[in-house]
Order: structure tokens, then sequence, then C-alpha cells
């Protein structure tokens, strides 16, 4: 079977193959009760369309680096995901991302030079096989099932999702609205020594403030303003984050911090 180029894979992800009626016609897809991909990652792409909903339960932050990707932190550090147990499952309801819903299917090109899109799926998940049970993937005439027509749009929409979140970074580079983000939290009172988080970008508020009236108001007008709203009101959750790993014995010893 062929499988789609991949010089670096995306988070998640251990593989790409496209999906095709001649090598998948009796393939299935399945819900998973446990999501192992997901334990210890802490930090899951978003997108705009997302950052309202997702700022109730998450910060939203930037990635550090030219090309500043929105992020959903799940944890606030390497290797831990405070929603997810020691079996993978997560065991509250809490928004999940569009990212970890669209697993383990993808958009991607099966060669560099081609503009057009194939829908592609990691065979390494367990989510998509030769089952007895499942969803047909395919008709008796090889043509796409309603379960597949639901992946494929619903992948075509995170599509054009991140497009419109690409515009979205654009436009706060082009004001040069992000900065470096460091948030210093304190675990038990004024005295202890804070733990200090770092390495993500977040919107200067200072800059905000300098932005002017009529790029303001078309902000308004087009979301973007609300845009950043949700992203600065999420940031009071990383206290909320560090709680949990405090309670899960996640969060980092002082003496570890102080270094």
């Amino acid at each position: 079977m062929a499988t789609a180029p991949q010089p670096q894979l995306p988070l998640f992800y251990n593989d790409l193959m496209p999906l095709n009626s001649r090598d998948h016609a009796t393939w299935k897809s399945k819900s998973l009760e446990s999501a192992e991909w997901l334990k210890g990652q802490h930090a899951i792409p978003v997108t705009v369309d997302e950052f309202v909903q997702c700022q109730r339960d998450f910060p939203v932050v930037f990635s550090t680096g030219d090309n500043p990707l929105p992020l959903a932190l799940m944890g606030l550090n390497e290797g831990v995901n405070v929603f997810v147990d020691e079996h993978g499952k997560v065991n509250e309801p809490v928004y999940l991302p569009a990212y970890i819903r669209r697993y383990p299917f993808m958009l991607a090109k099966l060669t560099q030079e081609s503009e057009e899109l194939s829908l592609c799926f990691d065979p390494t998940s367990g989510a998509i096989g030769e089952f007895k049970d499942g969803n047909d993937l395919f008709d008796k005439d090889g043509q796409p099932t309603e379960t597949t027509q639901g992946i494929l749009q619903f992948c075509e929409h995170f599509e054009s999702a991140g497009q419109r979140t690409k515009a979205f970074v654009e436009e706060l580079k082009k004001h040069e609205l992000l900065m470096d983000g460091e948030i210093a939290i304190t675990q038990n009172d004024a005295q202890d020594k804070p733990f200090v988080y770092r390495g993500f970008q977040m919107v200067n508020q200072e800059k905000l403030q300098e932005v002017r009236g009529d790029v303001l108001r078309e902000w308004n007008k087009n979301g973007i303003l609300t845009l950043i709203q949700a992203h600065m009101m999420s940031l009071d959750l990383m206290r909320s984050i560090f709680a949990r790993q405090a309670q899960q014995g996640t969060a980092p010893q002082p003496n570890v911090a102080s270094e």
C-alpha cells in the first residue's frame, strides 16, 4: 500500500497512509475506549474557531518561533496532561480540540508537487482496520459510505479553520502583538519561590492598547478582537492547571524550578 510522504509527521501520527477503496474495501472504523496517544501530550494545536470553547477549560497560548501556532495547554510541563488518566481516558466533560477528534485521519498531499489533498490515516492507531464490528468505510460498490464522507467533511472543515487561524496569526504579527510569555505561580504562600513558566508567546496588552481605533473597530466587526480577548482571559487557567498538577503530583519540585 502507498504511504503519504512524511518528512516530519504531525503530533500523534506515527505513519500516514492514503485511504482508498482498492486496499481498504472491507475496512471499518471504530471508536477507541482510550486515547493512549494523548497521554503525556500537554500542548494541543487549536484553530481560531475553537478559541471561545477552549478558553473555558484550557489556557490558549502561542508557540515560539517565526510561525506561531495557537495551542491549548492540557498541562504546563512536557509529558503532563492533567485531563487524561494513566489508561488514556478523559474522565471529565472538557472540550476536546478538533485536532484530537480528527485523529487518526487527516488531509495530506500524496506527492510534494501535488496541490490536491487526499484523505489519509494513521494505520497504527487501532481505530481503523479489518474489524468484525465498526462502521464500513466503503460500500459494496467501492463508494465512500456516510461515515467516510463525514470524516472527509470534518477534515475539510479543519483545513479551512486552519487557513483562518493562519490569517489571524499573520494579523497579530503584522501589528507586532505577540511577545514572549512568562507566568509566575506561587504554590502555597507568598514566602514560597514562584514557579516561572516560559517557552510560549502571548498577546502584549500594552501593544494592544496602542493599536489604532480604526483597526480595533474592524477587528470588532470581523471577530478578531473576540479571539484576542478569549486568549487573554484563558491565561488565568494556568493557575488552575498548575493546581491540578500539584494535586496529581506532577508539578515540578521547588528545588528543580529554582535551578
